[in-house]
């Protein structure tokens, strides 16, 4: 019996643009989000014959980009430990035009919560996934994706009252 292949285009063709934005809201920077979408559908097309279960082969294309954003973050991290402190300059004119004033706020205090939090909230009310799909995603069970994404609203709420 042969198995059924995954459609990498279709799900590129598809999906390409909310995973960039996924990447971005995790990376704060869009150049990097792109790479990292981009190598993750290449690592997947090449390993595409190995993926089981073709209905999960979204999910495990999400893991992926969330899984490179997470490395990029790293070597961020250790480029900023040994590297001159610098400020990224506060997004282009394009951006600054589209985002309004509310959410770079909560762009902003989102991105001060722990990692897990960030990426749950994100994959639940930016991609509007249900809790088992974030749970498939960050591969937890559902019941550790609806507690961390509890503990991520009101965290999230925390910080934005502070910066009120």
């Amino acid at each position: 019996m042969a198995r059924e292949r995954v459609d990498v285009a279709a799900i590129f063709a598809a999906h390409h643009v909310g995973l960039v934005r996924l990447a971005l809201i995790m990376l704060g920077d869009q150049a990097t989000a792109e790479d990292v979408v981009q190598e993750t559908f290449a690592r997947v097309h090449a390993g595409r014959s190995r993926i089981q279960d073709p209905d999960r082969a979204l999910a495990y294309i999400r893991s992926g980009v969330l899984n490179g954003c997470r490395s990029a973050l790293r070597r961020r991290a250790l480029m900023l430990r040994r590297a001159v402190p610098y400020d990224p300059p506060a997004g282009s004119a394009e951006s600054a035009a589209l985002v309004s004033e509310d959410r770079r706020m909560v762009l902003a205090a989102l991105r001060r919560l722990p990692r897990r939090q960030r990426e749950a909230l994100t994959l639940r009310y930016y991609f509007d996934l249900s809790d088992q799909e974030v749970a498939e995603t960050m591969r937890i069970s559902a019941s550790t994706a609806r507690s961390t994404i509890a503990r991520g609203i009101k965290a999230l709420g925390r910080v934005l009252e502070e910066d009120a």
